[in-house]
């Protein structure tokens, strides 16, 4: 059996997240509401036929696999990218007096507003239900936030990274992703995280923060033909 982080999608809605997925044993993917990733619990053709069932008709599946991911019959490539999959077995501790708060259900339709003007990755309605949220807020507006999404055994994504472009440059990502990852760590499991690997600005800021590069992974944007 093979690392948990090579085909985290299937780690994931197979055990701690089963209660989010739509499908069956042949292949699974999130309820909608939640967010756009997919995957088959192998590559046979069955299995990847039931994954195909599960590509919306007028939308798209989102499948993050070691390797390259070979569409079955009926299905096109839509798009792929090359991931940067960290992981940070002991992150940079986080400054104990940086004030932030935790964000709830009424934190909502402000969490969707933000990720929709700021697109940090597939944001739903639901999103926000995938794990525990932190933000920042001026005068009540919510200008950064960072979060959880998927949760294999023994790891936890960090996820939902996010702030207003009025209130960049002022260190609030960095500083709430360094609480979502202490938390992680506190709860005995290893914070992960996926960027584009063209991306190392980006890359640079979460090394940084303590996570390495563990291996690439492709995140590959599946439609109907």
């Amino acid at each position: 059996m093979g690392h948990p982080l090579d085909r985290p999608v299937w780690s994931t809605l197979s055990t701690r997240q089963r209660s989010l997925a739509v499908g069956d044993g042949r292949a699974l993917r999130f309820d909608p509401r939640y967010n756009v990733f997919g995957a088959a619990a192998d590559g046979s053709a069955e299995n990847l036929a039931a994954l195909a069932e599960l590509i919306p008709a007028d939308g798209s599946l989102w499948v993050v696999e070691a390797e390259p991911f070979i569409p079955p019959p009926g299905v096109t490539v839509a798009k792929a990218a090359v991931c940067a999959q960290m992981v940070a077995k002991r992150p940079k501790p986080g400054d104990p007096d940086f004030a932030f708060e935790d964000l709830s259900e009424a934190d909502a339709p402000q969490m969707l507003a933000l990720a929709t003007l700021t697109e940090p990755g597939p944001f739903f309605a639901a999103t926000h239900r995938l794990g525990a949220f932190v933000g920042i807020k001026q005068d009540g507006r919510l200008v950064a936030m960072a979060g959880e999404r998927m949760r294999p055994e023994g790891y936890t994504e960090v996820s939902g990274v996010c702030t207003h472009p009025d209130h960049r440059g002022r260190r609030h990502a960095g500083r709430l992703m360094q609480v979502v990852a202490d938390r992680i760590v506190a709860r005995g499991e290893t914070p992960f995280l996926h960027s584009y690997a063209s991306n190392l600005g980006a890359i640079s800021l979460y090394e940084s923060l303590g996570f390495s590069v563990r291996r690439e992974v492709t995140a590959t944007v599946l439609a109907r033909t």
